[in-house]
C-alpha cells in the first residue's frame, strides 16, 4: 500500500478513521485524496491529516487506484452514476455504504472489481471489525489492498457469499448497540441496588472492557470463561440461571435473525 493512491467519496466520520488508520500505518498523505460537499469537514481533514480535498467527486477520483465510496447509501446511485464514466477498468471500487449490493453498484458503475465492506461504529477509535466480500473481478492484489485498507481500522473478516454480510451486519454492525443495551440495563440495575449512578456506570463499563479483553486473550472460549467463573450455588450461578429462564439465548437469536432479514430488506430497497 505504499504508493497505492486512494480517493474517498464522502469524507464522513468513517472516512476521516480509515484516513488517519493508513497515514499511522505509513502510508503518505500525498496519496489520499478526498471529496465532500462540506467545506468545514474538507478543512479538518486537510488540517488533521494533511491530504487533499475536493467539492468535486471526479477531481478526487483521478488516478486513483483505488476508490472509498463512504456517502450516505440514499446517494449511492447518484454518486456512482457520476463517477462511472470517468472510470478505468483497472480501479479497485471499495464500497463501505450498508445495504448497497454488488448487483446494485454493478447496475450503476457497470462491470468492476468491486468489494464490500460492513464496518461497525468502533472503528472510529480504531478498535473495529468489519466484514469484507470480493466479487470475481477482484484480483489477489486488490484483495491485499482492500484488506490493509479495512485493518487500518480494526479486525477484518472475508465472506464469500455476499448474503452473509446480512449477517455480520446483524452480529458485528449493529453489534456495539446491543452491548450498549446491556451496559444501560446494568447501570439501571446497579443503581436500584443502592449504588449511584456514576460508580455503576463506571463498574459496568471496565467489567465490560476486561471481560472483552479476556475473551480477545484466552484460548479458552466464551462458554469455558463463564464456567471458570460461575461457582456452583454462588452469585454468579444465581444471576446465569436468572437470565437462561428468562430466554436469553432464544432472545438473543431472534434479535440478530431480525437485524438480519432487516439488512435483507434494505438492500432490496436501497438498490432500486
Amino acid at each position: 500500500m505504499s504508493d497505492t493512491r486512494i480517493a474517498f467519496i464522502g469524507a464522513g466520520n468513517m472516512a476521516a478513521s480509515l484516513i488517519g488508520g493508513l497515514l499511522a500505518q505509513g502510508l503518505p498523505a500525498s496519496c489520499i485524496t478526498a471529496s465532500n460537499p462540506d467545506a468545514a469537514q474538507r478543512s479538518a481533514l486537510e488540517s488533521d491529516h494533511g491530504i487533499q480535498t475536493f467539492t468535486s467527486n471526479l477531481e478526487a477520483a483521478q488516478q486513483a487506484d483505488v476508490i472509498v465510496l463512504s456517502v450516505k447509501p440514499q446517494v449511492m446511485k447518484s454518486v456512482c452514476e457520476e463517477l462511472s464514466s470517468a472510470l478505468t477498468g483497472t480501479q479497485l471500487i471499495v464500497s463501505v455504504a450498508a445495504g448497497i449490493t454488488c448487483a446494485s453498484l454493478t447496475q450503476w458503475l457497470g462491470e468492476r472489481a468491486l468489494v464490500r465492506c460492513m464496518p461497525n461504529t468502533p472503528a472510529l477509535l480504531r478498535q473495529g471489525a468489519s466484514g469484507l466480500y470480493a466479487n470475481e473481478h477482484v484480483s489477489s492484489t486488490q484483495r491485499d489492498q482492500a484488506e490493509q485498507l479495512l485493518s487500518a481500522v480494526g479486525l477484518t473478516v472475508w465472506v464469500e457469499d455476499e448474503k452473509q454480510l446480512d449477517a455480520v451486519t446483524a452480529v458485528s454492525g449493529s453489534g456495539p448497540a446491543y452491548f450498549f443495551l446491556m451496559m444501560e440495563a446494568m447501570t439501571q440495575a446497579g443503581e436500584a441496588l443502592g449504588l449511584d449512578r456514576e460508580t455503576s456506570a463506571r463498574l459496568t463499563l471496565q467489567t465490560a472492557l476486561g471481560a472483552a479483553q479476556m475473551a480477545l486473550n484466552s484460548e479458552a472460549s466464551p462458554a469455558e470463561l463463564r464456567r471458570r467463573v460461575t461457582s456452583p450455588g454462588g452469585t454468579t450461578e444465581q444471576a446465569i440461571k436468572t437470565f437462561q429462564e428468562g430466554g436469553f439465548e432464544a432472545l438473543v437469536q431472534q434479535a440478530l435473525s431480525a437485524a438480519a432479514r432487516r439488512s435483507a430488506e434494505l438492500a432490496k430497497e436501497l438498490g432500486k
